[in-house]
């Protein structure tokens, strides 16, 4: 073995030795808040990465739409095939933009708001995705003190993952784990439209 190999190992064996006494610190094991944020792409395609990781440890799942309408997706599509193991709920009538209907768009909130609940008192169901939660609380379509209280009283041992820009400072608070797509570059200001397989 060469003088560079052997202090590679040797550099490598201390990392791992720390790495391995981090790891055997951490004892807790509990329910996650995540929150998936910012103006970057990919908060709801992390979300269903991590749903479908769930879904091959065996678990049974559940979804949640607010604001999208019902696009035919090939996520949608690709998760049929778990039947139920997974419910999904798509409960928006579009965005914001679209439906253009304050009054709708607050009672389609709701009608997702309870659904959410719902999911989250199945004891059957370890995973909850809640996919553009964040739009309908900026929005003020849902009373955020009553959202975030119900995030943070959820059984111990169920995981949620609140997707969606701008995520409230009290949603943030709350959460396990935060993660900000940034946003460096994007085909949409090249005039690319969005496109099945990559977008939806």
């Amino acid at each position: 073995m060469s003088d560079d190999e052997a202090r590679h190992r040797e550099k490598m064996a201390k990392r791992k030795a720390v790495q391995d006494a981090e790891v055997a610190a951490k004892t807790i094991e509990k329910g996650l808040l995540i929150v998936n944020t910012g103006p970057g792409k990919g908060k709801t395609t992390a979300a269903l990465g991590l749903m479908l990781r769930a879904l091959g440890h065996g678990w049974r799942v559940g979804v949640v739409q607010f604001i999208k309408g019902a696009w035919d997706t090939g996520e949608r599509r690709a998760l049929a095939a778990f039947g139920d193991r997974i419910a999904w709920h798509t409960l928006g009538e579009g965005f914001t933009w679209e439906t253009q209907d304050r009054a709708r768009d607050i009672a389609a909130a709701e009608q997702a708001w309870a659904q959410a609940l719902a999911l989250m008192a199945d004891p059957g169901i370890r995973l909850v995705v809640l996919d553009e939660l964040n739009i309908a609380l900026r929005y003020d379509y849902l009373p955020l003190d009553a959202v975030v209280g119900a995030l943070q009283a959820r059984r111990p041992d169920l995981h949620v993952v609140v997707t969606g820009r701008n995520a409230k400072p009290a949603l943030v608070e709350a959460a396990d784990l935060v993660t900000e797509m940034g946003i460096v570059k994007h085909h949409f200001a090249s005039g690319v439209k969005a496109q099945a397989g990559i977008e939806f």
